[in-house]
Protein backbone atom coordinates (compact mmCIF):
# COMPACT_ATOMS: atom_id res chain seq x y z
CA UNK A 1 0.00 0.00 0.00
CA UNK A 2 2.69 2.50 1.01
CA UNK A 3 4.88 1.50 -1.91
CA UNK A 4 2.11 2.54 -4.30
CA UNK A 5 1.56 5.84 -2.51
CA UNK A 6 5.30 6.54 -2.44
CA UNK A 7 5.48 6.60 -6.22
CA UNK A 8 2.92 9.40 -6.26
CA UNK A 9 4.94 11.50 -3.81
CA UNK A 10 7.94 11.74 -6.12
CA UNK A 11 11.57 12.00 -5.10
CA UNK A 12 10.86 14.47 -2.30
CA UNK A 13 8.79 11.89 -0.41
CA UNK A 14 5.63 12.59 1.59
CA UNK A 15 4.60 16.17 2.26
CA UNK A 16 4.80 17.40 5.83
CA UNK A 17 1.03 17.02 6.20
CA UNK A 18 1.14 13.39 5.03
CA UNK A 19 3.49 12.02 7.69
CA UNK A 20 1.06 12.01 10.67
CA UNK A 21 -1.24 9.69 8.70
CA UNK A 22 1.47 7.06 8.15
CA UNK A 23 1.48 4.39 10.88
CA UNK A 24 4.96 3.58 12.15
CA UNK A 25 4.31 -0.14 11.92
CA UNK A 26 3.61 0.24 8.19
CA UNK A 27 6.72 2.37 7.73
CA UNK A 28 8.73 -0.28 9.59
CA UNK A 29 7.37 -3.00 7.32
CA UNK A 30 8.27 -1.14 4.12
CA UNK A 31 11.73 0.07 5.17
CA UNK A 32 12.90 -2.99 7.14
CA UNK A 33 14.20 -6.38 6.10
CA UNK A 34 16.27 -7.62 3.19
CA UNK A 35 15.23 -7.01 -0.42
CA UNK A 36 16.28 -9.97 -2.56
CA UNK A 37 14.97 -8.66 -5.86
CA UNK A 38 13.40 -5.40 -7.03
CA UNK A 39 13.79 -5.25 -10.79
CA UNK A 40 11.42 -2.27 -11.35
CA UNK A 41 13.07 -0.44 -8.44
CA UNK A 42 9.75 0.68 -6.93
CA UNK A 43 10.40 -0.82 -3.50
CA UNK A 44 13.94 0.52 -3.34
CA UNK A 45 12.71 4.00 -4.24
CA UNK A 46 9.92 3.82 -1.67
CA UNK A 47 12.32 2.72 1.06
CA UNK A 48 14.59 5.65 0.26
CA UNK A 49 11.72 8.15 0.48
CA UNK A 50 10.37 6.66 3.71
CA UNK A 51 13.65 5.83 5.45
CA UNK A 52 12.99 8.31 8.27
CA UNK A 53 10.96 11.38 9.13
CA UNK A 54 12.04 14.84 7.99
CA UNK A 55 13.85 16.64 10.81
CA UNK A 56 10.95 18.93 11.67
CA UNK A 57 8.42 16.08 11.71
CA UNK A 58 10.76 14.08 13.97
CA UNK A 59 10.98 16.92 16.47
CA UNK A 60 7.20 17.34 16.44
CA UNK A 61 6.56 13.63 17.03
CA UNK A 62 9.09 13.55 19.87
CA UNK A 63 7.29 16.47 21.51
CA UNK A 64 3.97 14.64 21.16
CA UNK A 65 5.39 11.48 22.74
CA UNK A 66 6.73 13.41 25.74
CA UNK A 67 3.32 15.07 26.02
CA UNK A 68 1.62 11.65 26.20
CA UNK A 69 3.85 10.70 29.11
CA UNK A 70 3.19 13.97 30.91
CA UNK A 71 -0.56 13.40 30.79
CA UNK A 72 -0.44 10.15 32.77
CA UNK A 73 2.74 10.11 34.84
CA UNK A 74 0.92 11.27 38.00
CA UNK A 75 -1.89 8.73 37.60
CA UNK A 76 0.21 5.88 38.99
CA UNK A 77 0.02 7.62 42.35
CA UNK A 78 -3.43 9.08 41.98
CA UNK A 79 -4.97 5.67 41.28
CA UNK A 80 -3.21 4.21 44.31
CA UNK A 81 -4.39 7.17 46.41
CA UNK A 82 -8.00 6.01 46.04
CA UNK A 83 -7.19 2.34 46.56
CA UNK A 84 -7.15 1.38 42.87
CA UNK A 85 -3.99 -0.70 42.79
CA UNK A 86 -4.98 -2.45 39.56
CA UNK A 87 -5.53 0.91 37.89
CA UNK A 88 -2.14 2.08 39.14
CA UNK A 89 -0.48 -1.00 37.62
CA UNK A 90 -2.26 -0.49 34.29
CA UNK A 91 -1.12 3.13 34.07
CA UNK A 92 2.44 2.08 34.90
CA UNK A 93 2.35 -0.44 32.06
CA UNK A 94 1.05 2.21 29.67
CA UNK A 95 3.91 4.51 30.67
CA UNK A 96 6.44 1.73 30.14
CA UNK A 97 5.09 1.24 26.61
CA UNK A 98 5.20 4.98 25.92
CA UNK A 99 8.79 5.20 27.14
CA UNK A 100 9.80 2.32 24.89
CA UNK A 101 8.20 4.01 21.89
CA UNK A 102 9.86 7.30 22.84
CA UNK A 103 13.26 5.62 22.86
CA UNK A 104 12.61 4.13 19.43
CA UNK A 105 11.82 7.62 18.15
CA UNK A 106 14.95 9.02 19.75
CA UNK A 107 17.12 6.41 18.04
CA UNK A 108 15.38 6.90 14.69
CA UNK A 109 13.62 3.55 14.62
CA UNK A 110 10.01 3.10 13.59
CA UNK A 111 7.92 1.32 16.24
CA UNK A 112 6.74 -2.03 14.86
CA UNK A 113 3.49 -3.93 15.36
CA UNK A 114 2.85 -4.56 19.06
CA UNK A 115 4.11 -8.14 19.27
CA UNK A 116 7.53 -7.01 18.02
CA UNK A 117 7.83 -3.90 20.21
CA UNK A 118 9.90 -5.56 22.91
CA UNK A 119 12.24 -7.12 20.36
CA UNK A 120 12.77 -3.79 18.59
CA UNK A 121 13.33 -1.98 21.88
CA UNK A 122 15.87 -4.61 22.96
CA UNK A 123 18.09 -3.69 20.02
CA UNK A 124 18.36 -0.02 21.03
CA UNK A 125 21.53 1.43 22.52
CA UNK A 126 19.65 2.61 25.59
CA UNK A 127 17.86 -0.69 26.23
CA UNK A 128 20.55 -2.13 28.48
CA UNK A 129 20.39 0.82 30.86
CA UNK A 130 16.65 1.29 30.73
CA UNK A 131 15.19 -2.21 30.66
CA UNK A 132 15.85 -3.03 34.36
CA UNK A 133 13.84 0.02 35.44
CA UNK A 134 11.00 -0.80 33.04
CA UNK A 135 10.88 -4.40 34.24
CA UNK A 136 10.92 -3.18 37.82
CA UNK A 137 7.96 -0.88 37.21
CA UNK A 138 5.99 -3.75 35.69
CA UNK A 139 6.86 -6.19 38.46
CA UNK A 140 6.27 -3.81 41.39
CA UNK A 141 3.31 -4.67 43.57
CA UNK A 142 2.70 -1.25 45.08
CA UNK A 143 2.72 2.42 44.15
CA UNK A 144 6.05 3.34 45.81
CA UNK A 145 7.82 0.60 43.88
CA UNK A 146 6.24 1.57 40.58
CA UNK A 147 7.01 5.25 41.17
CA UNK A 148 10.65 4.58 42.05
CA UNK A 149 11.32 2.44 38.98
CA UNK A 150 9.44 4.78 36.65
CA UNK A 151 11.32 7.81 37.95
CA UNK A 152 14.61 5.96 37.40
CA UNK A 153 13.45 5.33 33.83
CA UNK A 154 12.35 8.95 33.32
CA UNK A 155 15.77 10.20 34.37
CA UNK A 156 17.57 7.83 32.01
CA UNK A 157 15.39 8.88 29.09
CA UNK A 158 15.67 12.55 30.06
CA UNK A 159 19.45 12.33 30.02
CA UNK A 160 19.26 10.57 26.66
CA UNK A 161 17.20 13.47 25.32
CA UNK A 162 19.84 15.92 26.47
CA UNK A 163 22.62 13.86 24.89
CA UNK A 164 20.90 14.00 21.49
CA UNK A 165 21.16 17.79 21.61
CA UNK A 166 17.91 18.71 19.87
CA UNK A 167 17.10 21.31 22.54
CA UNK A 168 18.75 23.24 25.29
CA UNK A 169 19.35 20.85 28.22
CA UNK A 170 16.28 20.08 30.33
CA UNK A 171 16.73 19.07 33.98
CA UNK A 172 16.06 15.28 33.91
CA UNK A 173 15.58 14.77 37.65
CA UNK A 174 12.35 13.69 39.36
CA UNK A 175 10.30 16.25 41.24
CA UNK A 176 6.99 16.57 43.13
CA UNK A 177 3.72 16.67 41.25
CA UNK A 178 2.68 20.17 42.32
CA UNK A 179 1.54 19.91 45.96
CA UNK A 180 0.62 16.21 45.72
CA UNK A 181 2.75 13.50 47.35
CA UNK A 182 3.89 11.94 44.06
CA UNK A 183 7.20 12.10 42.23
CA UNK A 184 7.15 12.62 38.45
CA UNK A 185 9.33 14.05 35.71
CA UNK A 186 6.91 16.72 34.47
CA UNK A 187 7.56 15.45 30.96
CA UNK A 188 5.71 18.39 29.43
CA UNK A 189 8.95 20.36 29.97
CA UNK A 190 10.62 18.23 27.31
CA UNK A 191 7.62 18.61 25.01
CA UNK A 192 7.79 22.40 25.31
CA UNK A 193 11.54 22.46 24.70
CA UNK A 194 11.10 20.44 21.52
CA UNK A 195 8.20 22.54 20.29
CA UNK A 196 10.39 25.62 20.56
CA UNK A 197 12.61 24.04 17.90
CA UNK A 198 9.73 23.25 15.52
CA UNK A 199 9.79 26.08 13.03
CA UNK A 200 7.62 24.64 10.24
CA UNK A 201 4.36 26.63 10.37
CA UNK A 202 2.25 23.64 9.30
CA UNK A 203 3.49 21.59 12.24
CA UNK A 204 3.23 24.44 14.72
CA UNK A 205 -0.48 24.71 13.93
CA UNK A 206 -1.13 21.04 14.73
CA UNK A 207 -2.39 19.83 18.11
CA UNK A 208 0.00 17.72 20.19
CA UNK A 209 -1.68 14.50 19.06
CA UNK A 210 1.17 13.50 16.75
CA UNK A 211 1.14 10.60 14.33
CA UNK A 212 -1.85 8.29 14.08
CA UNK A 213 -0.29 5.55 16.19
CA UNK A 214 0.47 8.01 18.97
CA UNK A 215 -3.27 8.29 19.61
CA UNK A 216 -4.74 5.09 18.14
CA UNK A 217 -3.63 1.47 18.27
CA UNK A 218 -6.58 -0.41 16.80
CA UNK A 219 -5.29 -3.00 14.34
CA UNK A 220 -8.40 -2.63 12.22
CA UNK A 221 -7.94 1.13 12.00
CA UNK A 222 -4.23 1.02 11.23
CA UNK A 223 -4.90 -1.44 8.40
CA UNK A 224 -7.24 1.03 6.66
CA UNK A 225 -5.50 4.03 5.17
CA UNK A 226 -8.79 5.60 4.10
CA UNK A 227 -10.04 5.54 7.70
CA UNK A 228 -6.72 6.88 8.97
CA UNK A 229 -6.80 9.76 6.50
CA UNK A 230 -10.34 10.66 7.54
CA UNK A 231 -9.49 10.50 11.26
CA UNK A 232 -6.32 12.59 10.88
CA UNK A 233 -8.15 15.17 8.78
CA UNK A 234 -10.81 15.44 11.49
CA UNK A 235 -8.17 16.13 14.14
CA UNK A 236 -6.12 18.65 12.24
Amino acid sequence: MLVGRASAWGDAGPAIADWPALPQQRLAEVTGGVVFRDDPGDLTAARRRLAWYPEQVWRYLLACQWQRISQEEAFVGRCAEVGDDLGSAIVAARLVRDLMRLCLLMERRYAPYGKWLGSAFGRLRTAGRLAPSLRGALAATDHPGRERHLCDAYEIVGRTHNAIGLTEPVDPTRRPYHSRPFLVLHAERFARALLETVTDPRLRELPLTGGVDQWADSTDLLDRQDAIDAAVNAIV
